[in-house]
């Protein structure tokens, strides 16, 4: 089957690392252990560079763990590793961001999760904060959108709108609309904020292989920005494996 054109998007530098349609597909990784164990995340994260992976996330979800990011990465440096970490960051991003700045500063991009930045006139005020710290930093962002911590007053908002229709769609098409709504809706409000499209990628993850692609497919047609792909709960060991390669195979195909 002959390969589709890649759809042309910015190129996003993570650290050293370009990321976008004009380079190779980039693949990234992310521990699973506590990082606020020194010891553990990074042996964990030498293994995962050595399997391959360019790009290595780290959860970033407490105190401890903001101020075991610079240590690590310095390790990591002086044993030659010169991989971008990106800290991926849940309902308290904003205050360690501001509470660490040398964490801020170590880590080569930040991963949000719209879903759980906050609620109500919160949401947008946390949102901002990261925002403005990314671009103090000078640090590219991922808006990582996810079906399972999806924005509920978005899909409450658009469920109300689609009943009030002659011909309402199911809740699939719903959750569909909304993750994608969710994810371009954060990234023109980071782009109001101040943060440039080439400092942006955009994720839309789902659990589901067939949702994965629709979605995906639907989002590559209405932006271009940098996407991240990815199979959430994709399963353990050889399930997790295939789901994933088939998933990303077929998207990698159309060019997305």
């Amino acid at each position: 089957m002959e390969l589709q054109k890649r759809r042309k998007t910015p190129t996003v530098y993570v650290g050293n690392v370009p990321v976008g349609s004009g380079y190779p597909v980039v693949v990234q990784s992310m521990t699973d252990t506590p990082t606020a164990d020194l010891e553990k995340t990074f042996q964990q994260t030498e293994a995962l560079i050595l399997a391959g992976s360019e790009l290595v996330r780290w959860t970033v979800n407490d105190d401890e763990a903001a101020r075991a990011v610079p240590l690590i990465i310095e390790r990591l440096r002086k044993a030659g590793y010169q991989t971008p970490i990106i800290g991926d960051f849940h309902f308290n991003g904003h205050t360690l961001l501001r509470k660490h700045p040398d964490c801020a500063q170590a880590l080569a991009k930040f991963r949000i999760n719209p879903g759980n930045v906050g609620k109500g006139d919160k949401h947008d005020d946390n949102f901002t904060q990261i925002i403005k710290i990314a671009i103090e930093n000078d640090k590219p962002v991922r808006i990582g959108v996810n079906w399972g911590s999806l924005d509920q007053e978005l899909l409450t908002s658009l469920m109300d709108e689609n009943a009030k229709q002659k011909q309402p769609k199911d809740f699939r098409e719903v959750m569909f609309d909304a993750m994608i709504k969710s994810a371009l809706m954060s990234a023109q409000l980071a782009e109001t904020i101040g943060l440039k499209n080439d400092k942006i990628t955009i994720s839309v993850k789902m659990s589901v292989l067939q949702d994965m692609v629709t979605v995906y497919h639907r989002l590559a047609q209405q932006c271009d920005y940098v996407l991240h792909l990815g199979l959430t709960e994709a399963g353990a060991e050889v399930q997790g494996i295939a789901s994933s390669a088939a998933a990303l195979g077929i998207l990698l195909q159309q060019g997305i």
